[in-house]
C-alpha cells in the first residue's frame, strides 16, 4: 500500500490493537524513517514497515527498521535472505509475502518468524492461486505460523482464515476507507461505490500482475496486452499512477489498487470501528467450538 500505509494509519491501526504497517515502497530512507518516528510519537503499540525489495532504497531500509529498533518487517516483492540474520539479530519479527508453497518453505528454511501468504484477491501485485486453497496447503508444508492476505474484509472471511488454518489475517483494501487513511477521497469513494466484477488484474504478461479498479488505465493496460506490447510500453504506461491517484485523487486515469473484497467495503470508518466489527463477527462465528490460539 505505497502512497496509502502511513504513519497515520498504522498508528490508528496499532492504538486499535492490530498491528500497522508502514509501506516503504518506493520511498527513500529519509522519508521512511519520518514516518517510522511519527507512529512512535502517536502509540507505544507494535508497528511494521513494508519493505519492497525491488526499491533501490531497500538496502538503506533494511539498515534504518534495526536503527530506529522496529518491531516487525514484512517483505515484498524479492527474497529478504541477505538482511534476515541482521534482522534476526536486532530482534525483529521478519514475515515475507509469499504466493506459493515452495517460497513459504523457503523463507522458513531462511528463518522467518511467520509468512504472509496472500492470494490473488489481494490489491495491487499478486500471485495467482487463490486464498481459500493457498492457506490450508501452505499451513500444511511449514511449521511457522501463517498470516492469511487476500480477499479478507469483514468478520466472516478472518472467521474462514482461522478455519483454514491462518494465524493471523492481513486486511489491506477495508483500511483504504479508514477515516485515519490519507488517501484522496476519491479514492475512498470509488472503493465504495466498487461492485464485486469492478476489479481487474493488468500486466500478466511482464510477470508483475497488478490487481486495480477498473477505470481508463485499466483498458489502455488491457489495449497494451492485446497487441502484445514491450515491457517499455507498460512501464511508460504505469509510471507514478498510483501517486496520481492515492494522492492527487485521479481515479480516471491513476492506479485504483484494491482487492476483490472492494465490494464488501460500503461506508467510511475509523480504524477502531473497523477492527471491532471484524473481530467481533469473527468471534461470534467461531464461538461454536472453534476459538483463536
Amino acid at each position: 500500500m505505497a502512497w496509502i500505509a502511513d504513519a497515520s494509519l498504522a498508528s490508528a491501526v496499532s492504538r486499535a490493537g492490530g498491528l500497522g504497517i508502514i509501506a516503504a515502497g518506493g520511498a527513500p530512507a529519509d522519508v521512511v524513517r519520518s514516518q517510522i518516528r511519527a507512529v512512535k510519537r502517536a502509540t507505544d503499540k507494535p508497528f511494521g514497515v513494508n519493505i519492497m525489495l525491488l526499491s533501490p532504497y531497500a538496502p538503506e531500509i533494511a539498515e534504518l527498521v534495526v536503527e530506529e529498533k522496529v518491531p516487525v518487517v514484512t517483505t515484498g516483492a524479492g527474497n529478504p535472505g541477505s538482511y534476515m540474520q541482521e534482522w534476526k539479530n536486532a530482534g525483529i519479527k521478519i514475515l515475507p509475502v509469499v504466493p506459493s508453497v515452495a517460497y513459504a518453505k523457503r523463507m522458513e528454511k531462511l528463518g522467518a518468524d511467520a509468512v504472509i501468504a496472500e492470494g490473488t484477491e489481494a490489491g495491487g501485485h499478486i500471485g495467482e492461486i487463490t486464498t481459500m486453497v493457498l492457506i490450508p496447503q501452505i499451513v500444511d508444508a511449514i511449521g511457522i505460523p501463517v498470516v492469511a492476505a487476500g480477499g479478507i474484509a469483514d468478520g466472516r472471511g478472518m472467521a474462514a482464515a482461522f478455519v483454514l488454518g491462518a494465524s493471523g489475517v492481513q486486511i489491506g483494501t477495508r483500511f483504504l476507507v479508514a477515516n485515519e487513511c490519507t488517501v484522496h477521497d476519491n479514492y475512498k469513494q470509488k472503493i465504495i461505490d466498487a461492485k464485486d466484477t469492478d476489479s481487474a488484474v493488468t500486466g500478466r504478461a511482464t510477470g508483475h500482475p497488478v490487481r486495480c479498479l477498473k477505470n481508463s488505465l485499466v483498458r489502455e493496460f488491457k489495449e497494451l496486452e492485446a497487441k502484445a506490447a514491450s515491457l517499455e510500453e507498460y512501464e511508460q504506461l504505469g509510471s507514478d499512477r498510483l501517486r496520481r491517484a492515492a494522492r492527487e485523487g485521479d481515479v480516471t486515469t491513476g492506479s485504483v489498487m484494491a482487492g476483490q473484497s472492494a465490494g464488501l467495503v460500503k461506508c467510511r470508518q475509523s480504524a477502531q470501528e473497523i477492527l471491532e466489527e471484524i473481530c467481533g463477527e469473527a468471534e461470534k462465528l467461531l464461538a461454536g467450538g472453534l476459538h483463536f490460539d
